[in-house]
């Protein structure tokens, strides 16, 4: 069944909207965009915008057993897959972000990441990470720093806008992901993973800035398919 499309004025109110987190403990991946399109805010899923290639990407990669829709999203917690943003608020490009929201993101994260314990966090989007987390020189691929505990891997963005990478090198860049999440838990789960003992301090920004804790109208999709109203 197919949902409706947003009109312009949908998209139009949607401007600083967030979609709420589709998160739970103990996940295997946890996926982490820069922040939602004006159409994602609008329909209240992930990577809805038409052209977005996220969900043919984790069907590919062989993350899921068809092809799912965004509003099918919930049914990743059942392959131990999630989904969160960098930044909360929706807007029509990630480029009207400011480097404060970006910094500021990451420490939202690495609490998310400490209360619910991803095997893996993988940053969709290697410019946002290297802002967010202040690695200028960072590159696609697992990096040599835990988040709250969790390997972080960085993904390109799968935006139908990023030329630079067609959809069969997005399936080789997340496939390396599942073999990565799929040979930790052979090695006993989270914890165990080949990652570097190199640990991220958590609790230090890279750079200095003031972090705003809450945005208003969020939600978190929790492990019970609900809806948590605490804000993120």
């Amino acid at each position: 069944m197919s949902q409706p499309r947003p009109t312009r004025s949908d998209l139009a109110a949607a401007y600083g909207r967030s979609v709420p987190d589709l998160i739970a403990p103990d996940l295997k991946v946890l996926f982490c965009g820069i922040n939602p399109s004006l159409y994602s805010a609008a329909t209240g899923h992930h990577f809805a915008r038409p052209g977005n290639r996220f969900w043919p990407t984790l069907y590919a990669a062989g993350f899921t057993r068809r092809l799912l829709k965004p509003w099918e999203e919930e049914l990743l917690l059942d392959q131990g897959i999630g989904i969160t943003n960098l930044v909360p608020r929706a807007t029509a490009t990630a480029a009207e972000l400011t480097n404060d929201e970006l910094r500021a993101g990451r420490q939202r994260l690495a609490r998310k990441v400490r209360r619910f314990h991803p095997r893996c966090v993988a940053v969709v989007g290697i410019g946002a990470y290297r802002v967010a987390f202040g690695r200028p020189q960072a590159a696609i691929g697992l990096q040599s720093e835990l988040l709250g505990g969790s390997a972080v891997w960085v993904l390109p963005n799968p935006s139908g806008l990023n030329a630079n990478h067609q959809l069969p090198d997005l399936a080789e860049a997340f496939k390396a992901v599942r073999s990565f999440v799929t040979g930790s838990a052979r090695l006993g789960g989270r914890g165990n993973s080949p990652v570097p003992a190199q640990r991220a301090d958590d609790d230090r920004e890279p750079a200095k800035d003031a972090e705003r804790n809450r945005q208003p109208g969020g939600h978190t999709k929790d492990l019970h398919h609900g809806r948590h109203h605490s804000r993120q």
